[in-house]
């Protein structure tokens, strides 16, 4: 891969890498299951499927994967339900917020790519306080194909006008990594996100793993506050 000498964009990953959406998106699970008294799943237990979205609520709360019988018809009911209370106890990760305006206070923009559905996103983010509003949004149906494709990050980066090989992409999750590759862009793996239930996140092949939010400045080597440490792969 070429050398990146001069970052010019940070995208990031939605649920797990921006914003910790899984109380929220638990929550409506469990809503659900109620319906069909059906025992309620931990929150510790559902974080780890966060990142798969409905698919992943589905097979943790109900064994369900896409075809089978059922699957749709609690798909619709589990979307309508976590809809109506998207940004409840949903909030910004720590360091985000420093983060972001500390990209913005070295000219380096930034965005959201995520596989959530425009009409989810668009509502939470504007639910969200922000301190910097993002360069570009992303959503999982805004491009042909979804990640882990690199069409929405091609996306991104023609909504920002930047070259892949300035941009960064951080997720929390293996197709985040796999998108961001084949995009050409440099990428880091959110060790504090939801992580999946597969590969560990050192065998995604990022280009750094992230303990912290604020990692990222010391990856793009700009300033730092002391006592953020960067954990390579």
């Amino acid at each position: 891969m070429p050398e990146l000498t001069s970052p010019q964009a940070v995208l990031f990953d939605l649920d797990g890498t921006f914003a910790d959406t899984a109380p929220d998106m638990a929550a409506a699970l469990n809503r659900l299951l109620a319906r069909y008294d059906r025992p309620a799943v931990p929150l510790e237990q559902a974080r780890c499927h966060v990142s798969s979205g409905s698919r992943g609520m589905l097979a943790v709360g109900f064994g369900l994967m896409p075809g089978d019988p059922d699957y749709e018809p609690l798909r619709t009911e589990y979307l309508d339900l976590y809809a109506a209370d998207i940004h409840c106890d949903t909030c910004l990760f720590p360091g985000i917020s420093d983060l972001v305006e500390a990209l913005n206070d070295r000219g380096i923009c930034w965005g959201i790519v995520t596989n959530k559905p425009g009409w989810l996103t668009d509502p939470l983010l504007e639910a969200m306080v922000l301190p910097i509003q993002p360069a570009c949004v992303v959503s999982g149906d805004t491009a042909p194909r979804a990640k882990p494709h690199p069409d929405p990050l091609f996306h991104a980066c023609g909504m920002i006008d930047r070259d892949p090989l300035a941009c960064w992409y951080v997720g929390d999750d293996h197709r985040d990594i796999l998108a961001g590759r084949a995009a050409g862009m440099r990428t880091l793996a959110a060790l504090y996100g939801y992580l999946g239930v597969e590969l560990h996140p050192r065998d995604w092949g990022a280009d750094g793993l992230l303990e912290h939010p604020l990692e990222v400045l010391r990856f793009l080597d700009v300033d730092v506050p002391s006592g953020v440490s960067a954990a390579a792969t």
